[in-house]
């Protein structure tokens, strides 16, 4: 429910990658059953938390400043404690004239390099192998990275991640200036979720709570037999 939840309230958050579940099921023999084969009783457990890194939908805007990645791959900034990776591409200039994300973090080049944008330059233009340019000429290629498991990922908050893995370099990026890729969370499916989590939640309270009455009304004649 907690999961499901957080996907609802990321459903209009740029990049967000939703969370599934992963469960398990084990089979275990009743020592009861009348059938040749016995019953079986199931029971089920989580075992992770997976991230969804399917792509959302994208969206225009018009800023020449956000940027969409379409196929893999993730954007570097530079934070206080390292490199952290994120698809979320609403960037800005700040006072002094960095190119950044909406925390302030410096999105990095190629060359593990900040873009610093002087007043006289206009025009931004973004190809969509990441060349940044202006009216004086190139600045640099965004960065774009990959990892071997992204399953590793360690999600921070403002839509970055963090890993131990050792990046790769996205051979053939594919970035779209103007445009911003939305959450991949599907709000009627989650909100189907909920409503099936809630109602079976619910359903297997009343039945503990009718066993529960069932075995103290047990108790209760055995002790008057007595």
């Amino acid at each position: 429910m907690d999961i499901v939840a957080n996907n609802i309230a990321n459903m209009n958050t740029n990049g967000f990658k939703g969370e599934r579940v992963m469960f398990v099921e084990h089979l275990v023999k009743s020592p009861g059953g009348q059938t040749l084969l016995g019953g079986k009783l199931s029971f089920v457990r989580d075992i992770a938390t997976l991230l969804d890194f399917s792509e959302g939908p994208v969206e225009e805007t018009g800023n020449p400043l956000d940027l969409a990645i379409t196929g893999k791959g993730f954007f570097v900034v530079q934070t206080e404690d390292g490199e952290r990776y994120t698809r979320k591409g609403r960037f800005k200039l700040d006072d002094g004239g960095q190119l950044v994300n909406q925390n302030g973090e410096p999105l990095l080049s190629t060359g593990n390099s900040p873009f610093f944008l002087g007043p006289e330059d206009t025009e931004i233009t973004i190809s969509r192998d990441g060349t940044v340019a202006t009216n004086n000429g190139d600045l640099g290629r965004i960065k774009l990275v990959n990892f071997e498991n992204p399953q590793l990922l360690k999600r921070f908050a403002g839509g970055l991640f963090s890993t131990e893995q050792t990046p790769r370099d996205v051979e053939s990026p594919e970035i779209i200036q103007g445009m911003l890729e939305g959450s991949n969370v599907q709000p009627i499916l989650e909100m189907a979720k909920m409503i099936e989590i809630s109602r079976t939640y619910d359903s297997v309270r009343k039945f503990i709570d009718r066993e529960d009455e069932r075995m103290r009304s047990m108790i209760k004649e055995m002790g008057q037999t007595a």
